[in-house]
């Protein structure tokens, strides 16, 4: 059976003793990815300067762990209000996953009202 490995970039964003993933044999799943600026986890101001950060990291952490975009399965995302933020997140959803005909499985529910982010996300993936 293979080990569980704990997948970072080079820039980990938890400040608690946690990966940004973990894979096991093809298996990645990540931890939460949030929208902070990466290396200084200074929040930007606008949901959509968060939704591309969290499409970088989610880039970052499937291709740590030696898969791509393409073996992505599912995410889901939190989002402050989910009625009048899935535009921002369409917009990098369809960049980062053209084929309408090839995309993951995505899910959105609302965050927390005490939360200081717009958007967090965590992905599934099946490296081929």
């Amino acid at each position: 059976m293979a080990k569980r490995q704990s997948i970072n970039s080079p820039t980990p964003r938890h400040e608690n003793p946690i990966p940004n993933a973990c894979r096991i044999g093809n298996i990645v799943m990540s931890s939460v990815i949030g929208g902070a600026n990466p290396g200084t986890r200074e929040m930007p101001p606008t949901l959509e300067q968060q939704v591309a950060n969290v499409f970088a990291n989610l880039r970052n952490d499937i291709e740590a762990a030696g898969g791509t975009v393409d073996d992505i399965i599912k995410v889901t995302f939190w989002v402050k209000d989910p009625a009048t933020q899935r535009a921002a997140l369409n917009a990098e959803w369809t960049r980062m996953f053209p084929d309408a005909a090839s995309r993951p499985a995505r899910h959105t529910v609302a965050l927390p009202p005490d939360s200081r982010a717009l958007v967090q996300a965590d992905f599934t993936a099946v490296l081929s």
